[in-house]
């Protein structure tokens, strides 16, 4: 019998590192660094970008991605990003945050990059906890959630509402386009994919600011199994956070052009 030729189905991205990851079993990090990879790879431009991680869970995505990364003081990315976006106009960046990092820490810096319309790309991790520093009530913790600092859950009362911070920053001139995806699912995942790849595709052609929130589970955090966090996530999170496109400059145009 001649051999036949295995047809290959699934392989690694070359936009990713080919070592282990640090990430607790069952986060979704590795899932949204993946995606993020192969954007890279299929739009040829590995090379030509340059990452900033944070401070957070994702403090070591330079040891992930195998494009040139920065690392940034914590909250602090999206100003190292626009330095670098400055001095080097010709390439594509970046920055990688969690909520604790871009909605608390680094808020000022979040919203700034998104009024000057920087032309980066935020992918905007929300796991709705700080989880590198021990689970810990976040900006975007739900009302009644339990967290380290909220052991009677998140009371609006004295501690406030949760920041829909997608909304918040679409509000902003310098915001081309922004939309909240997540990635519980497979469906979910493509669709995650296909957000991610519009928004370095509009950073390549100097389209403005480009958010892509990822809602994203922590069961070690959530003291949750990995299936127990997808079903709360589905249940709770993404009620108040709901999927889909928040704003989109080059849909507005064409209806404007109509």
């Amino acid at each position: 019998m001649e051999n036949q030729e295995m047809k290959v189905l699934f392989k690694p991205t070359t936009g990713m590192l080919d070592v282990p990851t640090h990430y607790c079993p069952g986060c979704t990090h590795g899932i949204i660094h993946r995606l993020v990879g192969e954007v890279l790879e299929e739009l040829d431009i590995i090379d030509k970008t340059i990452g900033v991680a944070p401070v957070g869970c994702s403090v070591l995505a330079y040891d992930y991605f195998a494009c040139d990364m920065f690392e940034a003081a914590h909250g602090r990315a999206p100003a190292v990003a626009t330095g670098i976006k400055r001095a080097n106009p010709d390439k594509i960046v970046f920055t990688y945050q969690g909520d604790g990092d871009l909605a608390a820490i680094g808020t000022a810096e979040a919203v700034h990059i998104a009024a000057r319309g920087e032309k980066i790309v935020t992918i905007f991790v929300n796991n709705c906890i700080y989880g590198m520093t021990g689970g810990q009530m976040a900006p975007t913790t739900l009302p009644g959630q339990v967290t380290e600092t909220s052991p009677y859950g998140r009371d609006v009362k004295t501690q406030g509402f949760p920041i829909r911070f997608s909304e918040m920053v679409a509000q902003l001139d310098g915001a081309h386009y922004v939309e909240r995806v997540s990635v519980d699912k497979v469906a979910a995942v493509a669709k995650a994919k296909k957000a991610i790849k519009k928004a370095f595709e509009n950073v390549i052609a100097g389209k403005g600011f480009n958010l892509i929130e990822v809602l994203s589970i922590c069961p070690t955090n959530w003291g949750l199994s990995t299936e127990e966090s997808l079903k709360w996530l589905r249940e709770n999170m993404i009620p108040y956070y709901p999927l889909g496109v928040v704003k989109d400059m080059d849909a507005v145009k064409e209806v404007e052009a109509k």
